[in-house]
């Protein structure tokens, strides 16, 4: 194990190139011998003065003499001019220490203990884990002809034999193809018979290229010999899925899955989003098919925590424990540098504790039924119903205080309607500050992902009468033409929202004026046309108002075909003015708007997919909005409307 110091940073190119470099530095010995023999042979045969007949001789030696000088030149540009290498993050040392399989009841407790003083244990861990530096030929790697195929120098195959990596789980581990290497790349995936890649890393991260796109927008290319054709593709929140129609003598299907929500030397925001591509990967790949290709930049740190995450989850189902140091202890003597920060390697263990507390809650709509069914059973020894159970596990969803900072200042406290429900200020909606005046820049409103989209919905509180400028305000900066209301303005003969728009002709508020130009009653909602106008700047913007009726504070609506209606409505809305933000709110912002998220969320996919599953989409919402879906009837009321929603497109084909 080669251990770094603290401070330095390690190259792999002293390795990988290490023969290269002793076989120049020999030359270069012997070219000095032989300049020097050379310039001095004159001198030996035929004294200082050098006499006619020698001058020959003399010119050839100063021939060779400029010769050896331009080749001198020459090697120290190429010393000079190295092509750039990964960054590999500092090491601290740390004393080799064995780390034990943990048995899966242990799990919950040893992520508690790796995880305190800010993951004090998983540093330890990760930097016990071994280097392999010096295992391994790189001299294939290394040639002339293959360096411009190698996008990281110091990242490079462990043995000549080997350009990619195979895995235990039938998996090819590689770097983000280069323009040099598609041809290849796609070769590989015909002559290995892969039907699916799975990439990790966005083409550009930081300004940076990551990944040469290997593939054609539209319609087909060659590479080399392999024609590939875009067939189709789907944009989901965290992945998009291409399908190709690849061919070199007869057509192959290949399935490419491209996980966006990846940050390069950071994780997932959640472990919820990979875990639900990981069971994608596994569903789309076929049994009779070759390798899975998996790659990300590098082919080493997001690559080997997603193969890390896959193997895991195999052994815990097949020994129940899992051996996680162990394990990547096995694969770095296949590829040096898996997994390359503790940061990645404390996300698996959060992503195995994830499966492990929580399983597989995903359900297709004809097993709906049956599952409601058994929600609604009392479960011994609790006497608790199975839907409370599954509501209780939401609480494990922390709330984190320490980033609602910008809501908790002196100055925004009085901005918030709920003292409990503040946005977090990673996803909180920001306002541009008004000029000379500060903390101007606060709404109590959070940003929430679409199943399609990120930041699809904006979630927030009903307006007071000191905050509905503000509320104005992010409607125009953010460009947002659909609001949806879940409250009524007064509820128990208490203001859950001030009135912001106005009920005939036109209202002010600061540098906005709401004129309303349409009002419609439907069934169970309300649906008003306003023109927005900013008065500075003497430009408006159409907004569309739907307001839902029949839902009280307390309780949940009557039944869930009003709520199919409006987002059916909204969605329509939305298809028309673009995908603006949706601003959606009730009064605090938390639970009926929870609700609504969750189930526009819910049956979109249900539509898409003929999936659902409202356990993780509200455990979601939660990690992006404190008390999202605050009561386990909201929590029935989301299983009840996608059942009426099964029940009223019964024929699947009608809402697919």
């Amino acid at each position: 194990t080669a251990q770094v110091r603290s401070g330095h940073r390690h190259s792999f190119t002293d390795r990988a190139d290490g023969s290269m470099r002793r076989n120049s530095l020999a030359s270069l010995r012997w070219l000095i011998l032989v300049l020097v023999f050379v310039v001095c042979l004159p001198y030996v045969f035929n004294g200082p003065v050098p006499r006619s007949g020698s001058r020959s001789l003399i010119q050839i030696s100063a021939l060779l003499s400029a010769l050896t000088f331009f080749f001198l030149l020459h090697l120290s540009l190429l010393q000079v001019q190295k092509p750039q290498e990964m960054v590999l993050l500092p090491r601290s040392p740390s004393p080799s220490k064995r780390y034990f399989p943990i048995p899966l009841d242990s799990l919950e407790d040893e992520y508690r203990i790796r995880s305190a003083d800010d993951g004090k244990l998983f540093r330890e861990e990760f930097n016990s884990l071994p280097c392999y530096y010096h295992h391994g030929s790189f001299e294939e790697a290394s040639r002339e002809h293959n360096r411009e195929k190698n996008r990281y120098p110091n990242i490079l195959p462990f043995y000549d034999h080997l350009y990619c990596i195979f895995h235990l789980d039938f998996s090819f581990l590689l770097s983000g193809p280069k323009l040099e290497t598609v041809a290849d790349f796609w070769r590989m995936v015909w002559e290995q018979k892969t039907t699916t890649i799975v990439m990790l890393t966005n083409l550009k991260e930081r300004k940076e290229d990551k990944c040469f796109q290997y593939w054609p927008e539209k319609g087909c290319w060659m590479y080399g010999n392999v024609r590939v054709a875009m067939e189709d593709f789907t944009v989901l929140v965290d992945y998009t899925i291409r399908k190709f129609c690849v061919q070199y003598v007869t057509p192959r299907l290949v399935t490419q899955l491209h996980f966006t929500s990846w940050p390069d030397f950071g994780v997932p925001f959640s472990p919820i989003g990979m875990l639900k591509f990981l069971k994608k990967v596994k569903a789309v790949n076929p049994s009779y098919a070759g390798p899975i290709v998996v790659h990300c930049s590098a082919g080493v740190g997001r690559t080997g925590t997603f193969i890390v995450i896959d193997s895991m989850i195999d052994m815990m189902h097949m020994e129940q424990r899992l051996d996680v140091f162990g394990f990547v202890s096995r694969i770095r003597e296949q590829r040096c540098q898996l997994i390359q920060t503790d940061m990645q390697y404390s996300f698996i263990y959060q992503a195995l504790l994830e499966y492990y507390l929580y399983g597989d809650t995903e359900l297709d709509v004809c097993s709906l039924e049956g599952h409601l069914q058994r929600l609604h059973n009392t479960r011994a020894p609790h006497d608790r119903l199975g839907l409370e159970e599954e509501f209780r596990k939401l609480t494990n969803v922390r709330i984190m205080k320490e980033n609602m900072r910008t809501g908790n200042l002196p100055a925004n406290m009085k901005k918030n309607r709920v003292l409990q429900i503040i946005p977090y200020d990673f996803n909180r909606v920001i306002l541009s500050v008004k000029r000379g005046q500060e903390f101007t820049d606060y709404i109590n409103a959070s940003f929430i992902d679409g199943y399609r989209q990120k930041d699809y919905f904006i979630a927030t509180q009903g307006p007071l009468s000191h905050t509905v400028e503000d509320f104005w305000r992010m409607v125009w900066e953010w460009r947002c033409h659909s609001i949806v209301m879940l409250t009524e303005l007064k509820e128990r003969e208490q203001e859950k929202c001030f009135q912001y728009w106005p009920s005939e002709g036109s209202v002010t508020f600061g540098d906005y004026t709401v004129e309303l130009t349409g009002d419609t009653q439907c069934e169970t909602f309300t649906l008003k046309d306003m023109v927005l106008t900013y008065r500075p700047e003497k430009q408006s913007q159409h907004v569309r108002h739907f307001h839902f009726h029949g839902w009280p504070e307390i309780g949940i609506p009557a039944e869930g075909r009003g709520m199919i209606d409006i987002i059916a409505a909204v969605q329509r809305q939305q298809q028309q003015s673009g995908n603006r933000p949706i601003i959606v709110h009730c009064s605090a912002g938390a639970g009926r708007t929870g609700t609504f998220i969750a189930l526009s969320n819910i049956l979109e996919r249900v539509k898409a997919e003929g999936l659902l599953d409202v356990f993780q989409t509200v455990k979601s919402l939660r990690m992006q909005r404190p008390h999202m879906v605050q009561t386990v009837e909201q929590y029935d009321f989301c299983y009840r409307v996608v059942q009426d929603f099964v029940d009223i497109f019964s024929d699947y084909a009608n809402f697919k």
